[in-house]
């Protein structure tokens, strides 16, 4: 099935940043960020003139949209002050209006570009819009009027993590360490930012430090399991799988780890398992249902195999690997109708994709539909010149067919990419046989021979050759290399006997024609041959009871005989 029966990677090797969590929104391990609700202070005069006073009262009595009103009518008056777009901001905000609560911090911005906190409660307010690199332009607005204000810093790397900017958050978190050594947000997102940056050596080195003060962080564990899997680790993929697995026992992390590391150990059974409970906690993951099908076909499971494979192809209609596999299985179950119909599909995906031609002509071929099968394995040869099997089946069924000349092409470019094929050599040298061209005949079945000393066909084509060219000798020597290597037949032993009796060497030839007939008493041909050699010896007795025999066993063939 050449590289189609290849499972999946679970667990992508993006590690997970929530663990800090959106500015402003609590998790674990990280303090919520907070909007800044400082203040320029208003003389009372102007804040009772806007109408600020009347929306922070309706706010505080739990009306947020009447304040909201009143500050909007306040604006339309003509009043544009950074205290309104503040509160209107903080009321927004509380309501969850992120994007609104972004645009009134802007507006203040714009009144007061020095404004700090403006610039970092619009920065908190993008993040929870999770427009990371507009949050993270704010908060760097913030710092550049701020330096030390670590929240922002702190911030400014979660955002630079989220936007993919691995190098940038790097060293945000970096510049907090350096303030905050102990900063677990800042550790973590350190790590994060080196797992993206593909150093995981020592992303995980700072996992494991920040692990001992928040053993049951599922996104600590989850990231561990990430690392594990980039370094193909299956130590620690299994430790920290086994560790969430504790922790929540549907955790999908985890089970996929734990997938991961079976699959890699050649352990199908425990992928099984692993991969079904997978589809049911994650009924809609193609990946789980692909490898549970891998998993079970390679247990031998064909049936929950299929519909593994169907329910991922109806997952993700376009994965031509899927139909690929989902065919294999349709073939190895000798469904060949549907495997045809696997692998076309797997061929509109892919036009033209070698193992789709390749899988496709084995099913024609099992269907008896030669002619289709020579056709996808002549694609599949000018597609992929170097793929010898293709060669030797477009031979073969060239062979089959008696085009000789074609079937010679094919075994010749099988031989030319590997040299050593004894089977190829074999079928060039039959290939050319059944052409007339014995030197060439000879020449194949020489390095079949030469490729494996003890290849018993090539011994048989090379004696037979050389009796043709009465070389008995040689003939001879192969037929006695043929009963060295246990070779006892009838046949070998008629053969060996008629080698002899050629060279004139009678008393050989008896013995072996005897040994012939010890395995098979009634070989015609032997019994003839036996008598002539004995009555050639003097022994006209024994060789008139052979020759009965043979007319007892035969007697068309051996009135044929005698009429010569």
């Amino acid at each position: 099935m050449s590289d189609n029966d290849k499972w999946v990677w679970f667990t992508e090797e993006e590690p997970i940043p929530s663990l800090l969590g959106p500015l402003g929104a609590p998790s674990k391990g990280a303090p919520a960020a907070k909007l800044d609700e400082t203040a320029a202070e208003t003389p009372r005069k102007a804040a009772e003139s806007s109408g600020l006073v009347r929306a922070v009262h309706l706010h505080l009595e739990g009306k947020p949209e009447e304040a909201l009103k009143e500050l909007t009518a306040a604006l339309e008056a003509g009043k544009d002050l950074p205290e309104i777009h503040s509160t209107m901001g903080n009321i927004q905000f509380t309501l969850g209006r992120y994007e609104q609560a972004a645009s009134s911090y802007a507006r203040i911005t714009v009144l007061n570009p020095k404004h700090r906190t403006a610039w970092y409660n619009q920065g908190v307010c993008l993040q929870r819009a999770l427009k990371w690199k507009d949050a993270a332009e704010a908060l760097q607005e913030s710092l550049e009027i701020d330096a030390k204000r670590f929240e922002a810093r702190l911030g400014l790397g979660i955002c630079w993590l989220h936007a993919g900017e691995a190098g940038k958050a790097l060293e945000a978190f970096e510049q907090c360490l350096r303030v905050r050594s102990d900063s677990e947000p800042a550790q973590f997102g350190k790590a994060v930012a080196l797992h993206l940056e593909g150093r995981h050596d020592q992303a995980e080195a700072l996992y494991r430090k920040i692990l001992p003060k928040n053993p049951d962080s599922e996104e600590l564990l989850t990231n561990l399991i990430a690392a594990g899997v980039a370094r193909r680790q299956g130590s620690t993929i299994k430790e920290f799988s086994e560790r969430l697995l504790k922790l929540r026992p549907d955790a999908r992390a985890a089970l996929e780890g734990l997938a991961t590391v079976a699959f890699s150990e050649g352990d199908f059974e425990t992928a099984a398992r692993h991969c079904a409970k997978l589809t049911e906690i994650a009924p809609h993951s193609f990946e789980a249902w692909f490898n549970l099908g891998v998993a079970s076909q390679e247990t031998g499971r064909l049936d929950q195999a299929a519909k593994a494979y169907q329910k991922a192809v109806s997952l993700n209609p376009d994965s031509e690997q899927a139909h690929t596999n989902l065919g294999v299985v349709l073939q190895e179950r000798d469904d060949f109708a549907c495997a045809a119909r696997a692998h076309e599909r797997a061929l509109k995906i892919s036009p033209g994709a070698p193992g789709s031609l390749w899988n496709l002509a084995l099913v024609a071929e099992r269907r008896g539909e030669a002619e289709s099968a020579e056709s996808l394995y002549q694609q599949l040869a000018a597609k992929a010149p170097d793929w010898e099997e293709a060669w030797f089946r477009l031979g073969y069924l060239r062979l089959q067919r008696g085009d000789f000349p074609g079937s010679v092409e094919a075994f010749e470019a099988c031989v030319k990419r590997k040299s050593d094929w004894v089977d190829a050599h074999m079928n060039l040298g039959i290939a050319h046989w059944k052409s007339g061209d014995k030197d060439q005949t000879r020449q194949a079945l020489e390095k079949a021979l030469a490729a494996r000393p003890k290849s018993v066909d090539a011994l048989r084509g090379l004696a037979a050759l050389a009796v043709e060219r009465e070389d008995y000798e040689l003939a001879f020597e192969l037929q006695s290399r043929l009963i060295e290597l246990g070779e006892r037949s009838p046949e070998v032993f008629y053969n060996t006997g008629l080698v002899l009796q050629k060279s004139g060497r009678l008393e050989d030839a008896v013995r072996y024609y005897k040994e012939a007939l010890s395995e098979k008493p009634n070989i015609t041909e032997a019994l003839l041959n036996l008598g002539h050699a004995l009555k050639a010896l003097g022994n006209e007795a024994e060789a008139r009871s052979c020759w009965r025999k043979a007319v007892e066993a035969n007697p068309e063939l051996a009135a044929s005989y005698f009429a010569n």
